[in-house]
């Protein structure tokens, strides 16, 4: 195979260009560990959780690593059930205060029974996120495998399958690039005209067609399909052309591409849909999907790989984490999961924490869809809970490790679906509440629906977009841009004044309360799920009004609408102390009463983490009672479940107890050989709340007060990390020795005060933008 000098170059540069040349072992060697940052395997992936994810926020493929046979499972973000919407219940405005009325009574049944048939949009559920189909080669004639080995290399975001067969060694390479908006796959070997495949397109979906297009490619159409009785309207393509080194190329008579005698093919695959906006499916997916394969015409997979390398490691070599090596980090991936109960391997977690954000650079980029709940990569039509946005807890987690893990241009399409659901979320607030702002549930979908969904006892929850709302803030509190905060804010004050039009006073306590509302998915104990002012809704709307306040106070508007906000929330029901010494999780004492002690939602803990309304110092009452409510609650819950418990741990500054339950999520009871986070089934928010976990553990920071190694465990005596980011736009760097802090280094891009803490010592810097500021042990005596 010959290489140009531009193709070494960037070959070079991506770290590619030695595979190319030697793309597999002898025959007769074994596997060898990959690199620290590495995913890596001996055999290839018998399902879908032990496939490897390369996706470029838009397009996402599973990789197989099969030998005979290669499947590469495809996904496009904008590919969903469905059509645009509204599930509006038309009887909702007029019974809504007969169901507010019962709750107050305490008739929850009967309540919630109303709620449920009046109340509830229709469809009763929201459309699925779906698969778009296959790319399947069939490799004939290959057998006696050997030295096989795949993996995923994070830092370069190329999958590998390397192996030998009947003495030739073949190579396969995918990569998933933003810039040329496609997935690249290159096939090579080292033995001239080894290479025959036959290559194959295809689709569960709709009215699916599968033609030639061109000499050497193939284009599948077709359209998806009816969900909950909401027609499909949305068209899509995939496109694939092939460039072959020797040999030549041709079309079967089975719709396949053949390629027969080559010594190399790379194939580029594009895909589309008409999506265009939540509301507008007018685009033309064959149309799209030309202009990206005219686009990258005559460019090399060494480019396309070396050009992915460069975009991804833009954002992924931002930070570094190193919490010490053990024998164990030379097994392959899936054995080192299995062991990791009963063995020590620290670079576990580090790898953990760098897959985590290695999957939000994959599946969350500018331009393209948020996170959904397996982030990009689906292989069905009806996956485990529709693979939406549920935003109870979900999708923001989700997001927990973007602002700290310096990756926060990944939020960009959060915030660009807040913007959409504003809109949709307003015809809610106006035809189902009759009031201002707007209002999300707890999921929304594609085509951002915001009405309940999936019963009373699990969506009849207001609160969703509030929540939201503290992401928007926190995107603005971690950066400073002031120009972003102007606008963002009336996104967050549309939100602070449906809460100001349909806040209820308790007749009981005088308390200002959401009615109807729950504590996520918890029933009480009394007669159902959903209640009047659960403590989680009044943590949020603490969180909506102070922020709100303090961005219009910032931007110097809405005078009036600033003394509301401040009015309402002086009036909200406070924190209660229950019977146990727990926090509260309802306005009464019901929490001995609920049916579920070991639930695996921990709403009423959101002050503590994400919020910091509850802390150590600030709220130790609070925060012993929270505790309480951890220790009831027990420590393993499911995959996104036993996350949140490591965030909170950590902010009770427990580290140890933190890192015991890190443990249990890097073990096979909830990491899949993949990595992806088992719930089960696999849900990605675990993984990117494990990521979350881990930096809490190490750094922290609220307002001005930066918190360095708040909840180090005994498990990681010796380490660093660098590049994590506090609010303010300082990034952190941390070295550490034998459990206690070694030097730190503060890279500020602003002007301003901060104050540091190690333990119970605080020193008071003043930053200047640009210049470093190193401490050390001996600056906090």
């Amino acid at each position: 195979m010959s290489v140009s000098r531009r193709e070494a170059a960037v070959g070079i540069a991506a770290g590619t260009l030695a595979l190319a040349v030697t793309p597999a072992r002898s025959a007769g060697k074994t596997a060898t560990p990959a690199g620290p940052l590495s995913l890596w395997y001996r055999k290839p992936a018998g399902q879908w959780t032990e496939a490897l994810p390369v996706g470029n926020g838009r397009l996402g493929a599973m990789v197989f690593g099969g030998t005979a046979q290669e499947r590469l499972q495809l996904n496009e973000s904008t590919l969903w059930a469905g059509q645009p919407y509204d599930p509006v219940n038309p009887q909702a405005k007029a019974m809504l205060p007969k169901v507010r009325a019962l709750i107050f009574e305490g008739r929850i049944e009967e309540a919630e029974a109303l709620a449920n048939r009046t109340l509830m949009a229709q469809p009763l559920a929201q459309m699925p996120y779906q698969t778009l189909g296959d790319l399947i080669l069939d490799f004939p004639g290959l057998d006696a495998i050997d030295g096989y080995q795949r993996e995923l290399d994070l830092d370069s975001a190329l999958a590998a399958t390397r192996f030998t067969a009947g003495g030739v060694n073949h190579l396969r390479q995918v990569v998933a690039s933003p810039a040329d908006r496609l997935i690249a796959i290159r096939l090579s070997t080292t033995g001239r005209g080894k290479l025959d495949v036959d290559i194959a397109l295809r689709s569960p979906q709709q009215e699916v067609q599968v033609m030639a297009d061109g000499p050497a490619g193939l284009l599948m159409t077709g359209r998806n399909g009816m969900s909950r009785g909401v027609e499909g309207h949305l068209r899509f393509a995939a496109r694939l052309d092939a460039t072959v080194e020797g040999g030549r190329v041709a079309h079967a008579a089975d719709g396949r591409l053949r390629i027969r005698g080559a010594t190399a093919a790379t194939l580029l695959i594009a895909m589309a849909t008409s999506y265009r906006r939540f509301d507008n499916v007018s685009g033309d997916p064959i149309a799209d999907t030309a202009a990206v394969l005219a686009g990258a015409n005559g460019r090399s997979f060494a480019a396309i790989a070396a050009d992915t390398a460069a975009a991804h490691r833009r954002l992924f070599r931002r930070v570094s984490l190193d919490l010490g090596n053990t024998a164990a980090a030379a097994m392959p991936t899936d054995e080192r999961i299995a062991a990791s109960q009963s063995s020590d391997d620290p670079a576990l977690a580090a790898l953990y924490f760098q897959y985590g954000r290695y999957l939000l650079i994959a599946s969350s980029r500018p331009g393209g869809q948020p996170a959904n709940l397996q982030g990009l990569w689906n292989d069905s039509l009806n996956p485990p809970w529709g693979s939406k946005y549920t935003i109870n807890i979900n999708t923001q987690m989700n997001y927990w490790p973007a602002e700290p893990a310096n990756l926060a241009e990944c939020v960009t399409p959060l915030v660009e679906m807040v913007r959409e659901l504003a809109i949709s979320g307003a015809r809610t607030a106006k035809t189902m509440y009759g009031a201002r702002g707007w209002v999300a549930h707890h999921n929304t979908d594609l085509w951002r629906a915001t009405a309940p969904i999936d019963g009373a006892q699990f969506g009849l929850w207001p609160t969703g977009g509030a929540w939201l709302c503290t992401h928007l803030w926190d995107h603005y509190d971690y950066g400073r841009d002031r120009a972003y905060l102007a606008s963002i804010y009336p996104l967050m004050a549309g939100a602070a004044r449906f809460f100001l039009d349909t806040l209820q006073r308790d007749p009981t306590t005088g308390f200002l309360v959401t009615n109807p509302s729950m504590s996520p998915e918890n029933p009480h104990g009394h007669g159902g799920t959903i209640c009047a002012g659960p403590t989680m809704d009044m943590a949020i709307l603490r969180d909506l009004f102070d922020r709100t306040v303090e961005a219009a106070t910032i931007l110097r508007t809405d005078a009036v609408l600033i003394a509301e906000m401040r009015a309402a929330r002086d009036r909200l029901a406070p924190y209660r102390i229950g019977r146990q010494g727990q926090l509260q999780e309802w306005q009464q004492d019901w929490d001995t009463d609920a049916p579920e002690q070991n639930h695996r939602h921990v709403s009423h803990l959101y002050g503590l983490h994400p919020s910091h309304q509850i802390t150590p110092d600030g709220t130790p009452d609070l925060a012993a009672a929270a505790r309480k409510t951890l220790e009831i609650r027990g420590d393993r819950a499911t995959g996104w479940a036993t996350a949140w418990r490591i965030n909170l741990w950590a902010r009770l500054r427990e580290g140890d107890h933190a890192h015991a339950i890190l443990r249990f999520l890097l073990g096979p009871e909830r990491t899949y050989p993949n990595m992806f986070d088992a719930h089960p089934p696999f849900q990605i928010d675990g993984n990117f709340g494990g990521a979350a976990g881990i930096v809490e553990m190490l750094m922290a920071s609220r307002g001005d007060l930066v918190d360095l190694l708040p909840a180090l465990p005994r498990a990681w005596p010796d380490g660093h990390v660098t590049g994590l980011r506090s609010r303010g736009r300082c990034t952190i760097d941390l070295w550490w020795r034998g459990g206690r802090l070694d030097r730190a280094i503060l890279r500020p891009e602003l002007n301003g005060q901060r104050t540091v803490r190690v333990g119970e010592r605080r020193l008071a810097l003043t930053l200047r933008a640009g210049v470093p500021v190193t401490l050390t042990e001996k600056d906090f005596a």
